[in-house]
């Protein structure tokens, strides 16, 4: 239902909410970013309707609505939402007779949540209202309305839509993406002065559709919005996962409020017990997923609540609770910091209490020998039983640098300073083992051809007693003379050989591997383009499981059939990732051929979820349409392609202090076994050598 708004005369008493409608309202004539239409600029929010705006306005602020059924309620949740069912809501008011609300006092609750209106606890008056044009601006201070009117018409006036803004050092402005007028005023530089193609103002748009709002605030975007998909599942829900691109895509578009609120709510959904079967997970995880539900208030007829409905496995298909959804939350927030500048996010109480959270349950102490995380299957993107189960190569990297991100944001103090040294240990101990076990090239699989079995002693060289059997047919002929990967999977008497992109690829953006082995993931990728890339970028794991493999792998899984879905599907998706691996390494040329290649079809074939077959002909038999990561994915790729030092604030470049940290310990004969410095120098890990502060010694 469409909506007006307007700045009206009010003479009601002041109220302590802001109500305005969740569906196309806009504030002060500003639009939310859930409108359907696209302005191709970093600021399009900022649009005024000056139409909206009424002729003579009183000193009170309000919004006057006419035959406006439903009502929401703008406010922020209370510190005291404790382990509740659902998270606090907003009332709304769907009777017909309310016409008239008023902006009132709104109390920043200790979570500090970011609104785009900043209102004054202690103010008596209402004349002042200050107006954020970003979430790290100080803001524009507005006496009265009459000045409010000058404001947006200076905006109006500014055809180019770029945003003047008064910088304050103190605030941590990213000056690098702010440009200096000739009369000295700052603007926001826009990331898209080209002109735009007609696919992309059309992915823009279907983003800017798919954006879900909590009490008025943008939160996220759904996982797809198929207006002809009559059973969306979970696929009209928030994933953590799935939201990344989107949030990407937003950042380096210069809108970083979606991304701010999105990383505050989720982080209040994390304390949350949620049980199975009478059992609790571990404190500290992150939700795979959240609803915004519209839920009747008690008593009062005819009002509704916005609360937000997490589910950390407990709905979910298998009930596996998402082990990667805290990891991408910690990458997200230092790419929020990274792109914006605005480090005064990650520095709170409160969410530097989130990380500490994460990495608790992820350091935990266990049974476990490896410094690598168990997991079971269906825990991270290969959402259903895929025979991943164990140490999967996608965890393990993406630990890796929620490891490396965590070791950057953490504040360093008496009650932070063991956590910090477990992270740099394990950051030392992980690097070791997967680039030692977990990578093979023509040369590791000649020597694990030749191993020998049932060796029983700490110096052994077959550590995991794996059978030169296991070697699989189709990996003697495919496995390039130059480059290599790090292979799916290891544990005991198993070695997964299946390629993994997204593990092999965030190996190479955090520097997991080595600079020669990520150097090697890429020429292979190269080499077998027509296999992991084809008609459609890009292969989730190749090859698939085919015949009994599959029927007793994935229990004869009727959406992982071989070649479809996360059996060797093809997913548009995993397209920013391989961009950013590409510039990381200097090839960018790769990633520019990748998106031509998937641009041809994207738009044409509705932005599907998956592709099916061995080249990613056919659309995926389940595959949802108008997928919103397939969307943002693409988006985020031809951003970032255009802006390579935006490219560069998400990646990591190998870090000597990591190598240094040596962890390996004495044997009970009193021989030393090889640490990660010298690891790095061993000719299975094809290591460049080591800078001449680093000496080759064993620990």
């Amino acid at each position: 239902m469409n909506t007006s708004s307007g700045i009206g005369l009010s003479t009601m008493k002041p109220c302590r909410r802001i109500l305005v409608s969740c569906k196309n309202s806009s504030l002060f004539g500003f639009p939310f970013l859930n409108s359907n239409y696209l302005i191709p600029d970093n600021l399009s929010k900022l649009q005024p309707n000056l139409n909206d705006l009424p002729d003579s306005c009183n000193r009170v602020v309000g919004f006057t609505r006419t035959n406006t059924p439903n009502w929401r309620a703008f406010c922020l949740s209370g510190s005291d939402s404790g382990q509740s069912r659902f998270f606090s809501g907003c009332p709304v008011n769907t009777s017909n007779d309310r016409r008239v609300s008023n902006i009132a006092n709104v109390a920043s609750d200790v979570r500090n949540h970011s609104t785009s209106i900043e209102s004054r606890v202690n103010q008596n008056s209402f004349e002042k209202i200050y107006v954020r044009g970003d979430l790290h601006v100080k803001p524009l201070l507005i006496e009265t309305i009459e000045e409010a009117h000058k404001v947006l018409e200076n905006v109006e006036k500014d055809k180019d839509y770029e945003a003047r803004v008064e910088v304050n050092d103190s605030l941590g402005v990213n000056r690098d993406n702010l440009n200096q007028r000739s009369d000295g005023s700052m603007v926001f530089r826009s990331t898209l002065k080209r002109e735009v193609s007609e696919v992309e103002k059309e992915a823009w748009k279907l983003l800017r559709g798919a954006v879900v709002n909590y009490c008025g605030l943008p939160v996220g975007t759904v996982a797809a919005a198929d207006p002809a998909d009559k059973l969306p599942l979970n696929y009209d829900q928030v994933f953590i996962r799935d939201f990344v691109p989107s949030a990407l895509a937003f950042l380096l578009n210069g809108e970083g409020e979606i991304v701010k609120n999105f990383l505050l709510h989720t982080l209040q959904l994390q304390s949350w017990e949620k049980t199975v079967d009478c059992h609790s997970p571990g404190q500290g995880l992150m939700p795979a997923s959240f609803k915004v539900k519209a839920v009747p208030l008690e008593g009062r007829n005819g009002e509704f609540e916005d609360v937000l409905d997490p589910d950390f496995g407990e709905s979910a298909i298998g009930r596996v609770a998402p082990v990667d959804s805290g990891l991408w939350w910690i990458i997200l927030l230092r790419a929020y910091g990274k792109i914006t500048g605005d480090y005064s996010l990650q520095e709170r109480v409160d969410v530097q209490t989130g990380i500490r959270w994460i990495l608790n349950l992820c350091l935990t102490d266990g049974f476990d020998m490896f410094p690598t995380l168990l997991v079971t299957d269906g825990s991270c993107m290969i959402d259903r039983r895929m025979g991943i189960h164990g140490h999967p190569l996608e965890i393990q990297s993406l630990f890796y640098s929620a490891l490396r991100c965590s070791r950057e944001m953490l504040t360093v103090n008496d009650s932070t300073k063991k956590l910090v040294a477990a992270i740099n240990n394990r950051l030392s101990a992980l690097s070791f083992h997967i680039r030692e076990h977990y990578w093979v090239d023509m040369k590791k699989i000649n020597e694990i051809y030749r191993y020998k079995t049932e060796e029983y002693s700490t110096e052994a060289i077959n550590k995991f007693n794996i059978y030169p059997e296991q070697i699989p047919s189709w990996l003697v002929d495919w496995i390039p003379e130059n480059g290599g990967y790090f292979i799916g999977n290891l544990q005991p008497a198993h070695m997964d050989f299946r390629f993994f992109t997204l593990g092999n690829l965030w190996a190479i953006i955090s520097s997991l591997g080595t600079p020669t082995q990520n150097e090697g993931v890429v020429s292979l990728i190269e080499d077998k383009w027509d296999d992991l890339v084809s008609g459609m970028p890009l292969k989730i794991c190749y090859p698939a499981l085919e015949y009994e493999e599959w029927r007793v792998i994935t229990g004869s899984d009727p959406k992982n059939t071989p070649w479809s879905y996360h059996n060797a599907g093809s997913w548009p998706t995993l397209l920013w990732q391989f961009t950013l691996a590409c510039m990381k390494m200097g090839k960018p040329e790769l990633a520019s051929r990748a998106l031509a290649s998937a641009e041809k079809r994207l738009l044409v074939d509705q932005w599907p979820e998956y592709y099916d077959t061995r080249r990613g002909r056919f659309i995926g038999k389940q595959s949802r349409l108008y997928q919103t990561w397939t969307i943002a994915g693409y988006l985020t790729s031809k951003m970032l392609l255009e802006n390579p030092e935006m490219a560069s604030m998400l990646f990591w470049n190998e870090d000597y202090e990591i190598l240094e940290n040596c962890v390996c310990g004495l044997n009970k004969n009193g021989r030393r076994t090889k640490c990660a410095r010298v690891a790095s120098r061993s000719p299975s890990s094809m290591s460049e050598p080591l800078p001449p502060q680093i000496k080759e010694t064993h620990c």
